[in-house]
């Protein structure tokens, strides 16, 4: 494919995405109906439409567009003059590329780039500003990139540089993240990871760096009881296993989310007791309880960068309330001096550190123990948790 003609299936793909696909299987059904696309091809359309959604707002305001009313060939054309690349290179080269620019497409840039706040919803700009202070431009403009990727050394089956060898002889580089001592930024050959031996041995798992940097600021119980109450594909679960002889449960409200566990645990040397939410006051009091909970995502918009557009003020006030429910919840199963970790991959205070203030006010028999926020500036997706302790009295 030329290089227009990528360009023009990125519009397509786009346009459905706009529709109201995901990204993803928005590019799998275009995929399966251009057989004659190789993966060179397929690799830079996927590219091209992300760039495009992680840029979104800044590439509507280029194009002379509303965000809300842009379409996919705006936004291309907008994400062209973003990057500095001229539109006559792309549009117009029929018969595969886009038509020619219309008499009310801007050819040109403009002379100032759009403020990297557009890329967020208005309504969200005055609560980041607050939440987030000077940073929020670097932060920002980080969630304008493409994410690292990262791997979580298995320690209960091999070492830093066992897994690193190992990878590289399945023709995957890694290398060693100097932040954590678990965590490897994956390389060249990362495509082939879920295929390869060191993957399917259960060496390594895929687990974010923020994420790996909260779990080893936590001291998990060596043994006891530890609840993982919001489950989901028990990524946390398997990374407490590896370090503790701990007796772990899982729960998730959506049991479809764990489906992958079994197979997960297996690779990994796991064992667990999975129980349903009613069955769990007859299993409790459990000695630490760990709330990876339901959140807004926006630590993950490079991500998911649809997530940001999806997050509307009731959408946001609902998550909050559900997630006070969940810690009342946790409280109720947490044993006398248990601690209960609560965890979210959200940079809003309102999920953050107002939750965490709001849960003390409501128990006060917890006390705060501590609590930490990280994002792209400090680690790699935004991620917060804080650790609360009950009081023996």
């Amino acid at each position: 494919m030329t290089p227009a003609a990528r360009y023009q299936a990125a519009i397509e793909v786009l346009d459905a995405v706009l529709a109201g696909q995901n990204p993803e299987p928005a590019l799998r059904a275009w995929g399966r109906s251009a057989r004659f696309a190789g993966s060179k091809d397929r690799a830079a359309i996927s590219d091209h439409v992300y760039d495009v959604l992680r840029n979104r707002g800044r590439a509507a305001a280029l194009a002379a567009r509303d965000v809300d009313a842009a379409t996919g060939r705006d936004l291309i054309l907008g994400l062209l003059h973003l990057q500095g690349i001229s539109p006559a290179d792309v549009f117009g080269q029929m018969p595969y590329g886009p038509a020619a620019l219309r008499a009310d497409e801007p050819a040109l840039p403009a002379s100032v780039l759009p403020d990297i706040r557009y890329d967020t919803p208005a309504w969200l700009h005055d609560q980041l500003s607050a939440d987030l202070g000077v940073d929020l431009p670097t932060i920002l403009s980080a969630m304008a990139q493409r994410a690292p990727s990262y791997l979580r050394v298995n320690i209960a089956k091999t070492d830093r540089a066992g897994a690193i060898t190992a990878l590289a002889q399945a023709g995957i580089a890694a290398h060693p993240e100097p932040r954590c001592e678990t965590a490897l930024e994956l390389g060249e050959g990362a495509r082939k990871l879920t295929q390869s031996l060191p993957y399917q041995q259960g060496l390594v798992e895929v687990q974010d760096l923020s994420v790996q940097m909260a779990m080893a600021q936590i001291e998990w119980p060596k043994k006891g009881r530890i609840l993982d109450y919001c489950a989901g594909a028990g990524g946390k679960s398997l990374a407490i296993a590896a370090q503790s002889a701990a007796d772990i449960t899982v729960h998730d409200k959506f049991p479809k989310r764990m489906a992958d566990l079994a197979a997960r645990a297996a690779r990994a040397g796991m064992r667990y007791h999975s129980r349903t939410d009613q069955e769990l006051d007859a299993d409790g009091p459990f000695d630490l309880v760990l709330l990876d909970v339901p959140c807004s995502g926006s630590g993950t918009w490079r991500r998911d960068p649809m997530a940001r557009w999806r997050t509307t003020p009731d959408f946001l006030n609902d998550l909050c309330a559900l997630q006070a429910q969940i810690m009342d919840r946790a409280a109720a199963l947490c044993a006398v001096e248990g601690r209960i970790i609560y965890m979210t991959c959200s940079l809003l205070s309102a999920e953050n550190e107002a939750a965490m203030r709001a849960f003390l006010h409501r128990h006060p028999q917890f006390d705060l123990v501590q609590s930490c926020r990280f994002d792209p500036i400090s680690a790699s997706d935004g991620f917060f948790f804080a650790e609360f302790i009950r009081k023996s009295i």
